[in-house]
Parts: structure tokens; sequence; C-alpha cells
């Protein structure tokens, strides 16, 4: 049987080792309890990380602007921001983006367009419109209107109208770059009101050959230009006969059509001679001249 000395050691030795057990135990669960805060914290640090990121490059876009129109200026991030910068609202008092496929006021009005001039044919038009008091929109070459500012003067002093329709006439035009397609509209409208002189307004862009595109037809609002088509081609462009072009003329307009005609590009002879005849006829059916919706 152990004396009271024995038994005061044991149970000395007892109590040390619970507690080196429950220090143990403190231990290891403290460690892992550290060990899943560290874990749980760079799991949260990066999605955090991510989105601020995320957060900085949108607000970098905001900042400066709407992106680039080229789709190739663009190097595509690693992975999508979580927000994408919305495109400025257009300007105010910009011209709408929509093709003008009609006139200004509707009804029983026409509006005469003239393309690829000015020309040897121009004044011989402008004759016959005064003639018969009719307005009119002349879509010019910025060299050609560059080369005879004198006949841009007149067309400015008769009361007419004036529309871009670039420099190198390029077919089709939506194949140019973006930098090309917007030196064509830019350019031309330049030569166009220097031709003109102080004061000179141009509020068109007519694409060559109609071939417009989302983003040639941006470049041109940018310009402060509206896109300008037409709802009858005489095609006298092709030379098919003075009577073809009168009958086209007379059998595709409806009220508020525009009409495409030309006044430079070739020998526009059977032009004139089919105005002549056109510009009667309009008045007869009661047709009154008026400008493209702008």
């Amino acid at each position: 049987m152990p004396t009271k000395g024995t038994h005061r050691r044991l149970l000395r030795r007892a109590a040390a080792g619970c507690a080196a057990a429950l220090s143990l135990a403190l231990v290891c669960a403290c460690g892992t309890n550290q060990a899943g805060s560290s874990s749980s914290a760079g799991a949260a640090a990066h999605p955090s990380a991510s989105t601020s990121a995320s957060t900085s490059a949108s607000t970098s876009a905001t900042a400066s602007g709407s992106p680039s129109t080229h789709p190739t200026s663009h190097t595509a991030p690693a992975t999508a921001p979580a927000t994408t910068a919305a495109a400025p609202p257009p300007a105010a008092g910009a011209p709408s983006s929509g093709i003008a496929y009609g006139t200004a006021t509707g009804g029983r009005t026409v509006a005469l367009t003239f393309d690829d001039g000015p020309g040897p044919a121009t004044a011989q038009i402008l004759d016959l419109l005064a003639q018969y008091h009719a307005k009119a929109t002349f879509c010019e070459i910025g060299p050609q209107a560059a080369a005879d500012p004198a006949i841009v003067q007149r067309i400015r002093t008769a009361g007419h109208r004036l529309c871009d329709h670039t420099v190198h006439h390029p077919q089709p035009m939506h194949t140019l770059s973006h930098d090309k397609q917007t030196y064509e509209i830019d350019a031309a409208k330049d030569m166009i009101i220097k031709a003109g002189g102080p004061g000179t307004e141009v509020s068109w862009f007519r694409a060559p050959g109609g071939d417009f595109s989302a983003d040639n037809r941006a470049i041109a609002v940018q310009a402060d230009l509206r896109p300008l088509g037409w709802t009858v081609d005489t095609r006298d462009w092709a030379r098919p006969g003075v009577d073809k072009i009168v009958d086209t003329a007379q059998r595709e307009l409806r009220p508020g059509g525009v009409i495409l005609m030309h006044d430079g590009g070739g020998n526009r002879s059977q032009t004139v001679s089919a105005l002549a005849q056109l510009l009667p006829w309009l008045v007869q059916q009661g047709y009154t001249f008026d400008f493209p919706a702008s």
C-alpha cells in the first residue's frame, strides 16, 4: 500500500500529464483554425482584387469616353471586366445616323439631288433650277469643289444646299479602314467649306453608290452630317437616254421623295435635257421643292 507521499507524487504526475494533453489539444485546435482563417482570407482577397481591377478598368473606360469604332483598335482583356462602359449619348443637336430617305417637310414635295460635281454641267443645271424657282442639294467631290470655288459659291448664293460626297468616290466604301473612311468624309467636308467661303454649311453625307455602313454613318454624324439616301435613281450616270431618265423619275417618284441625278462624273448633257423636261412636269403635278430631312 503506497504511503501518503507516494500518493501525492502520483497525483502531481497525473495532473501534469492532463495539463500537457490539454495544452497540446489547444495548440492543435488553434493551429487548425489559424490555417483555415488564412486560407479563407486568401480566397476572399482574390475576388475582391478582381472586382477592384474590373471597377478600375470600367472607371478608366468611362473617363476616356466610348471606345474606338474601329474593331481592330482593341486588344481583348484576358478576363472580361465586371462592367462595360456605356457609349456616350449623341451630342445635343447632332444629326440622326439614320439615312434620310425623304424631304424635310413631307407632303407633296420633292428633293432634287445632284452627285459627283461640280462639273461642266453644274452651271446649266443652276440656270434651269433658277428658271423654275427650284431648290436642290449638291453632293460634291472634295477636290472638284476645291478646283472650282466660284461655282460652289454660286450654288450657295442661289440658296441651294451642299452635301459631302467624299474625296475620291471610293467604291465599295465600307471595305476601307476606319481611318481612311474618316479621311474621305472629313477632308471632303473641309474642301467644300473652304471652296464655299465663310459661312458655308455642309449638312449631309452621301456614300458613293449608297454604300453606307454603321462605321461611315457614325463617322458622318461625328462630322455633323446626316447620311443621305434617295428614293428615285434615274441612272442618268449610265446615259440611258433622255426619255428613259424622265420616265424613271416620273414613274418612281412619290410625295416626299428624293431624286438622284448627277452634275459631274462625265458627260451630263442627257441629265440637263431630262431636267429641262422634268422641272415643268413637277410643277404641273403640284410638287414644291424642298431639301432632304436633316
